[in-house]
This record gives structure tokens, C-alpha cells and sequence, in this order.
């Protein structure tokens, strides 16, 4: 109960910045527009290009689209490190309450809120623009909502150990860029993973940045086996919280309170 509270209060504290997230819905959709003209040249000139046909590239685009806000793939989304060097930590570490789950919590409220309100614009301008690709079965809505719940949580993992760095690094900032670059790269963001040539195809698809973007989009898109998409999902979501639980267990030693 004290989690799901958490998560709607962060729900609701996002709720707050709603011009925020409609210029984000709007940045998402120009850019969309424009990637997937790209990508319809590229299929044109090599249709089937990846196992995929035009609509299929097309709807992959929006999907990444809709992607960015929900799993936060530009970084950041947490006050965590910000907290870290304020010295703010030390009351989060003294809550009778886990600091990993209770972040979790919170930001799976910011995701839903975003989901609803910047990844959803993208999308329907995609399909009255382009004409998007639309299960048949009902089944695959369903898988596809948990590979995004799972691929959220993948991403909250894997930001929550760049946070956690500050209490090593001091400035994470150099952390944070790093990540930004592994995660729009082996996301499938920038491009589907499927495009990638031999064993750089081989590794991006087994690192857990694909389950962000293209282990989702392909459940979407039918092109993956679900049962082997989502639990190569969940095994990095527990992979991810297990060692950011580790981590922070190492960190508690080395936040010092001056003072009562």
C-alpha cells in the first residue's frame, strides 16, 4: 500500500507540469514526422529491409517516439544523485521505507503519467498521418502492456545506478552523458537493432537498452516470440534491481550526517 501511494503521489506531482509534456508530445511528434519520412526512403530502396516492410518501419518510429517520455531514454527522471550531493540522501536513507522501491514507486507514477499524456499524441498523429500497424489479437495488447511495464522498469534500473554513482563519482554528470549515449544507441532509438551487422546486432540485442525500445516494439509488431522477449525483460529488471540494491547497501556507507 505505501508504494502504491508513492506512485500516485508521483502520478500527481508530474500531473503538475502538464505545459511540459504537451511540448514534449509535440517535440516527439515534428521528430517522428520527420524519422519516419526517413525511414520510408530506406524501405523503399530496400524493402524488407530487417524482416520489416514500410509500415512496420513506420510504426516502429512512433513506438520509439512514444517510448522517450514513458522510459525516460534521454536519462534523468530522478532526483536521486541531485539528492546525493545536496546531502538530502541522509533523510531518504532513514525512512523505514526501502530508498530503491520507494524511487521505484515514484517513478513508475511519472511513466504512467507520461505514457498517457506524451507518448499517446505521437502516436495518434503517426496513425492518422501514416496509417499505423494495429494488432489483431487482443493477446498482443496485453503482452505488449507488460513488455512496456517491464521495459520501464528496466529503464528506472539501470537510471537508478547512473543516481547512485554520485556517491562515488561525486559529479555524476559524466556518468549520466555516457548512459545517454549507450541508451539512444542500443535502444533501438536512433535506429531498429535489427539493422546492426553480425555480432554488434548480437550483442545490442542482448544488453538490457533493447529492452527499452525494441524487445517492445517487435511484441508490438508480432515480430518476436513473447514468452522469450519478456522474460529476457524480466531477467535484466531483476538483474538491474538486484544490483541496485547491492549498491546501495555499499552506499549507506559512505553518506556521513553531521550533527543530531
Amino acid at each position: 500500500m505505501l508504494y502504491a501511494r508513492i506512485a500516485r503521489y508521483g502520478f500527481r506531482r508530474h500531473s503538475a507540469y502538464r505545459a511540459a509534456a504537451l511540448a514534449g508530445a509535440f517535440t516527439n511528434t515534428v521528430f517522428g514526422i520527420l524519422r519516419a519520412y526517413v525511414l520510408i526512403a530506406l524501405w523503399e530502396a530496400r524493402p524488407g529491409l530487417a524482416g520489416y516492410d514500410i509500415a512496420d518501419a513506420v510504426t516502429f518510429c512512433f513506438l520509439s517516439q512514444a517510448c522517450i517520455g514513458p522510459m525516460q531514454l534521454f536519462g534523468g527522471g530522478l532526483e536521486l544523485s541531485g539528492r546525493i550531493r545536496t546531502g538530502d540522501i541522509a533523510v531518504d536513507l532513514v525512512r523505514p521505507a526501502s530508498l530503491q522501491m520507494w524511487s521505484l514507486a515514484d517513478d513508475l507514477g511519472r511513466a504512467c503519467y507520461l505514457l498517457l499524456l506524451r507518448s499517446l499524441p505521437p502516436t495518434v498523429v503517426g496513425a492518422a498521418l501514416f496509417g499505423l500497424v494495429t494488432p489483431a489479437s487482443p493477446a498482443t495488447w496485453v503482452f505488449f502492456t507488460a513488455s512496456c511495464a517491464l521495459g520501464m522498469t528496466v529503464s528506472f534500473g539501470w537510471r537508478y545506478l547512473m543516481a547512485l554513482s554520485a556517491c562515488w563519482v561525486v559529479d555524476d554528470r559524466g556518468t549520466q552523458s555516457l548512459s545517454l549515449v549507450m541508451t539512444l544507441f542500443f535502444s533501438g532509438m536512433v535506429l531498429p537493432l535489427n539493422l546492426f551487422p553480425g555480432w554488434l546486432g548480437s550483442l545490442a540485442d542482448a544488453l538490457p537498452w533493447s529492452a527499452m525500445v525494441q524487445v517492445p516494439a517487435d511484441v508490438y509488431l508480432g515480430k518476436r516470440d513473447v514468452l522469450e522477449a519478456l522474460g529476457f525483460q524480466a531477467a535484466w529488471a531483476v538483474a538491474l534491481l538486484a544490483l541496485g540494491a547491492l549498491l546501495t547497501r555499499a552506499a549507506r556507507h559512505r553518506v556521513v550526517i553531521q550533527g543530531g
